[in-house]
C-alpha cells in the first residue's frame, strides 16, 4: 500500500489564518485548521504581524497533520505593508490593503506620472490599496517610524521568512505593490516614494523551494517551503485555472479575474494588471459591495437572504461602503423606483441585481481585448499564442456567495452565460498546497490542481440575458452618478477584503 504523502497550504487572510493538510496524490483534504486575527476598527485598518505567525502555527497544528508535512507554502492577503527593524521585529502594526488613509498619496502618485505611465510601467494605476501608496503615507505621517525600517515585506513574505529565514517574494504578490515591473523593482517609483531597494526581498522563482523550514515552526525542520503568493494568485492556482477562463468571486467584496498569457494594461484603473503565481498574468477588477452589503439590506428588510421575489420597478445600487467599480469611493446606497405595490422581496432582488451588475461590468473590463493584450512590450512579445479571456467560457463562480441560490440565479440572469460552481473550499490554501506539492513532483502547480479536480463541479446552463434589467440599472446609475459622487453626511469606511 502506497504511503500517503502530505503537504500543507496556508491562507493568511485579513481576518484569519486557514490551513489545509492535503494528500499530495489525490488532493483529498485530510485536515483543516483556523485561527482568527485581530484587526483595528475605524479609519485605520491595521494588524500586528506577529499574531499572523501565532495564528499560522495554531492553524497548521489544528490540521492534525503538521508532523507529517513534506512541503508547505503560504498564500496571503495582498498589498499589506509590513515594516521591520534591524532585528526583524515590526516597527509598527501592518497597514492592511483596506486602510484607505493613503488615498491622497495614491492620487498624488497618479498625478505625478499619469495613469497611462503607471498602466504601461507597472501594469496598474495605484489606488489606496497599493503598497507604494501606504509607504508614502508612512513617510509623510510617521517619519520616525519610517527611519527605523530596515526591511519591507508583504504579509505572505513576512510569514515565509519567519518559517525559513529567507527574505523573498514572488512576482504575483509583488505585482500589487506598484513598485515592480517585469524587469524588476522600478527605481523611478522607489525614488518617488523614498524607498530604498535594499529593504526589499529578493524575487524568487515560483518553481523552486525558497528555503527549508527552521526549528520552532509548526512543521518538521528541513522540509521545502514554496515562495508563496498573494491570495488572488493562490486562488487561481487552487482552481488549476486555464488561460482564458473567467472567475467571479462572491465574498465580502467581489472580484473578477482571468489568467492571460499577455500583460494587461488599463489606464482607467478599473483592471489591476497583476502577475500570476507562475509566468503569466492575472488581470483583476474588484467591487467593494457584495455579500456583506446584500446581507445588510436583507436584515434591514427583515428578510432571509434567499427571500427574493421577481418583478417590480425598484432599482438598488448597494454601494454601502462606497464603490471601487464604478469608481465612486464616497457613494452610499441608493433605492430608486419604489411604488405602493413594491414588496420587500422585490427590493432585495433589486439589491442582488445591483451588486451583480457592478461585478459583470468589472468583468467586461477584464475581458476587453485591449486590456487583456496590453501594450507591446518585451514581456508580451514571446507570449504565443496570445490567449485572451474567453468571451463565451462558463463563469467559475467561487466564494461564500457562490453557494446561494439567489446569487447563482442572478448571475445567470444578468450574464447570459453558463456558470460552473467548483465544490472546493478554501481555494487560497488549496492553491498554496498545490504549489507545495509541485515542489515534490516537479509539476506545474496549475497542473497539480487540475489533477486534483478542484474546479470540477455542477454546470448551470445559460438562460437568456435580462437585457431590460441591465439597461435599467445602467440608466439609473448614469442619472444618479452626480448624487452618488457627493460624499454622504456620514460615509462608512470600506472594510471589505479583496
Amino acid at each position: 500500500m502506497a504511503v500517503q504523502r502530505v503537504v500543507i497550504g496556508v491562507d493568511s487572510s485579513t481576518q484569519a489564518t486557514k490551513a489545509l493538510a492535503v494528500d499530495m496524490d489525490s488532493g483529498e483534504v485530510l485536515g483543516q485548521g483556523r485561527a482568527p486575527h485581530t484587526v483595528s476598527r475605524g479609519e485605520a485598518r491595521e494588524s500586528d504581524p506577529r499574531q499572523w505567525w501565532s495564528a499560522l502555527c495554531a492553524a497548521v497544528e489544528e490540521t492534525g497533520y503538521a508532523a507529517r508535512a513534506e512541503a508547505m507554502s503560504i498564500g496571503g492577503q495582498q498589498h499589506g505593508l509590513v515594516t521591520l527593524d534591524a532585528s526583524g521585529e515590526p516597527v509598527r502594526p501592518a497597514l492592511l490593503w483596506n486602510d484607505v488613509r493613503s488615498a491622497p498619496q495614491a492620487a498624488a502618485l497618479v498625478e505625478r506620472f499619469g495613469a497611462q505611465w503607471w498602466a504601461e510601467r507597472t501594469g496598474s494605476v495605484p489606488n489606496a490599496s497599493f503598497t507604494a501608496a501606504k509607504w508614502a503615507w508612512l513617510r509623510e505621517n510617521e517619519p520616525r517610524n519610517a527611519e527605523n525600517v530596515a526591511a519591507v515585506r508583504l504579509p505572505h513574505d513576512y510569514l515565509t521568512e519567519r518559517l525559513t529565514g529567507v527574505g523573498a517574494t514572488d512576482r504575483g504578490d509583488v505585482s500589487g505593490t506598484a513598485w515592480w515591473s517585469p524587469s524588476g523593482y522600478d527605481d523611478e517609483v522607489l525614488a518617488a516614494i523614498g524607498l530604498d531597494s535594499a529593504t526589499l526581498p529578493a524575487l524568487a522563482p515560483p518553481d523552486r523551494a525558497v528555503g527549508l523550514s527552521r526549528t520552532n515552526g509548526p512543521v518538521p525542520q528541513g522540509i521545502p517551503v514554496g515562495v508563496g503568493t498573494g491570495d488572488n494568485m493562490a486562488a487561481a492556482l487552487g482552481l488549476g485555472l486555464e488561460p482564458g477562463t473567467p472567475v467571479l468571486s462572491l465574498g465580502t467584496s467581489g472580484t473578477v479575474y482571468a489568467r492571460t498569457l499577455v500583460r494587461p494594461c488599463d489606464p482607467t484603473g478599473v483592471v489591476a494588471g497583476f502577475a500570476d503565481a507562475g509566468g503569466d498574468w492575472l488581470p483583476l477588477a474588484c467591487t467593494l459591495n457584495c455579500t456583506q452589503a446584500i446581507d445588510r439590506i436583507a436584515t434591514l428588510l427583515s428578510l432571509d437572504r434567499e427571500q427574493v421575489e421577481p418583478g417590480g420597478s425598484a432599482v438598488v445600487l448597494p454601494y454601502l461602503d462606497g464603490e471601487r467599480t464604478p469608481r465612486l469611493p464616497s457613494a452610499s446606497g441608493l433605492i430608486h423606483g419604489l411604488r405602493h405595490d413594491t414588496t420587500p422581496g422585490q427590493v432585495l432582488q433589486a439589491a442582488y441585481d445591483g451588486a451583480v451588475y457592478s461585478l459583470l461590468a468589472a468583468l467586461e473590463s477584464v475581458l476587453t481585448p485591449g486590456v487583456a493584450s496590453g501594450p507591446a512590450t518585451p514581456a508580451n512579445q514571446d507570449a504565443t499564442p496570445r490567449t485572451s479571456p474567453d468571451q463565451d467560457a462558463p463563469l467559475l463562480l467561487i466564494g461564500g456567495g457562490a453557494r446561494g441560490t439567489a446569487w447563482q440565479q442572478t448571475v445567470l440572469r444578468l450574464s447570459g452565460r453558463a456558470v460552473r460552481i467548483p465544490p472546493a473550499g478554501e481555494l487560497v490554501a488549496l492553491g498554496a498546497a498545490a504549489q507545495a506539492a509541485a515542489l515534490l513532483t516537479g509539476e506545474d502547480p496549475y497542473a497539480v490542481a487540475r489533477r486534483w479536480g478542484t474546479a470540477e463541479g455542477p454546470l448551470l446552463e445559460p438562460i437568456p440575458r435580462d437585457v431590460a434589467a441591465c439597461e435599467k440599472l445602467a440608466e439609473t446609475l448614469a442619472a444618479a452618478t452626480p448624487l452618488l459622487d457627493t460624499p454622504a453626511p456620514h460615509p462608512s469606511t470600506p472594510v471589505s477584503a479583496e
